[in-house]
């Protein structure tokens, strides 16, 4: 899943060397945290946040398949 948020991230970006990825791992969620410049926040988020929702979509249909739950931050 960590690896899916980092593509995605990379792809919308204007400075992919920015974009980093943490992953927080509990017994039954995840937590991953997405960081960006500050200059590339907006393009992450999206109007109203549906970018950011749509990868939420994304990551819920995974965890799910997993047995897990999981959570985005965008920090």
């Amino acid at each position: 899943m960590k690896e899916l948020v980092e593509y995605i991230a990379k792809s919308l970006v204007d400075d992919p060397a920015q974009v980093e990825v943490r992953e927080i791992e509990g017994a039954t969620s995840i937590i991953l945290e997405l960081s960006v410049s500050q200059e590339d926040m907006g393009r992450i988020i999206g109007r109203s946040g549906r970018v950011a929702n749509a990868i939420r979509t994304l990551l819920r249909v995974i965890a799910a398949k997993q047995g897990k739950r999981v959570t985005l931050e965008i920090v």
